[in-house]
């Protein structure tokens, strides 16, 4: 059989497939179960013709030590179902990493299938849970571990080439920018494709970040020195960001 990828489908009939996905994970893990739901572009009611379906399934605390996703293609359209235990999805939803204004929609906005003893809202506080504390110390570790990582490569790049690398280094200091600017909002954004966007629309934006950001979604990224320069210009006025808000990019001692 001829297969091309994703085929235009109705929302109506996607909703079907995953109350048909939901009904098989009954038969394998019946009682286990304490909630199922759909998020992603679904939950929200902005899935387009040929968008996937993401769904968790949650089992009970008491089940064998679970994590992992089943995902697949049935040829016209493409699925992903997460498996885990109902401790270890709130622990992860009250916690705050760097790319948490991307990942943790889903725990405040989803299409409940089976929700019996009301884990759903638990999920919800859990993920409000983080105090302001919890992501400056998320900031902090970001901060280190992705953009001061980010620009070392840049200069290394701009001594030692290649400057084919460039584009893709320009991406990710627009990507990993939103994500502080959005920790520092305590903003989630709706989907990946509307991060850069969105990040524009928020407040506290630290200098040159926007021009890497516009610099990215038009695609002009083919003068190896209007990178650098906008990159640097950003790293330097990361750096000021961080002073005014009391994060933390270096430190006189080593930490242990």
């Amino acid at each position: 059989m001829h297969m091309n990828g994703p085929v235009n489908i109705s929302r109506n009939e996607r909703l079907e497939t995953c109350h048909e996905i939901a009904s098989r994970l009954h038969e394998v893990y019946g009682e286990k179960i304490v909630a199922i739901g759909v998020y992603g572009s679904v939950s929200r009611g902005t899935d387009g013709p040929f968008s996937d379906i993401e769904m968790f399934c949650v089992l009970s605390e008491s089940s064998d030590p679970v994590d992992f996703s089943y995902e697949w293609s049935a040829g016209p359209w493409k699925a992903e179902v997460g498996i885990c235990r109902e401790d270890d999805l709130l622990k992860t939803a009250s916690t705050v990493e760097g790319s948490w204004p991307l990942t943790h929609g889903p725990f405040f906005s989803q299409l409940s299938l089976y929700d019996p003893k009301g884990f759903f809202p638990r999920l919800k506080e859990a993920a409000q849970s983080p105090t302001r504390e919890d992501f400056r110390c998320s900031i902090n570790e970001f901060l280190v571990g992705e953009m001061y990582e980010f620009v070392g490569k840049l200069r290394n790049v701009s001594v030692n080439g290649p400057y084919t690398y460039l584009p893709y280094l320009a991406v990710e200091f627009a990507h990993y920018g939103a994500m502080l600017v959005g920790l520092h909002n305590q903003k989630l954004f709706s989907t990946g494709s509307m991060v850069l966007p969105e990040a524009l629309e928020l407040p506290s934006r630290p200098e040159g970040f926007d021009n890497v950001v516009r610099m990215v979604m038009s695609g002009e990224l083919a003068e190896p020195s209007r990178i650098i320069s906008a990159c640097e210009n950003f790293w330097n006025g990361l750096v000021k960001w961080a002073a005014e808000h009391d994060y933390v990019i270096s430190t006189k001692r080593i930490p242990f």
